[in-house]
């Protein structure tokens, strides 16, 4: 459940994540804060804890109003052209929007996006956590 406002730049493999498949975004990431409109830089505390895991409640930067707290990923179907990923928006613990996403491999794009580039931004970032780690398996 990465914070909506999350802006993920890298992925962070320096073995300080106990379980990293298991964050919001299938790895912990490194990056930016939107929230504000303009992009800042949190601390590491900030982006570990409240970034990365969503509902940052006690996140300086967070609009009192907004449309989701949370966003929730999934891969929802995966066969050899393409992945679909399943999202879940959430405002106060409860699913407010939910829909797919689905990339094609052989195009290396997007079949369809979301309208919002806040959720577009994570389902890409969160597909890059999912390949990596599926290449990785191979090795």
């Amino acid at each position: 459940m990465a914070c909506p406002f999350f802006v993920p730049t890298e992925i962070v493999n320096d073995g300080s994540w106990p379980h990293p498949s298991r964050l919001p975004l299938g790895a912990g990431w490194a990056g930016n804060c939107g929230a504000s409109g303009r992009e800042l830089t949190p601390s590491e505390t900030q982006v570990r804890e409240l970034c990365n895991l969503g509902y940052a409640s006690g996140c300086a930067h967070l609009p009192l109003q907004r449309d989701w707290d949370a966003i929730r990923f999934s891969v929802a179907h995966v066969r050899q052209d393409q992945i679909t990923i399943s999202f879940v928006c959430e405002l106060a613990h409860g699913p407010v929007e939910n829909g797919k996403l689905t990339f094609d491999l052989a195009s290396e794009s997007w079949v369809n996006l979301h309208t919002d580039p806040r959720v577009s931004r994570l389902a890409s970032s969160f597909l890059q956590a999912y390949r990596t780690r599926q290449t990785s398996l191979l090795v």
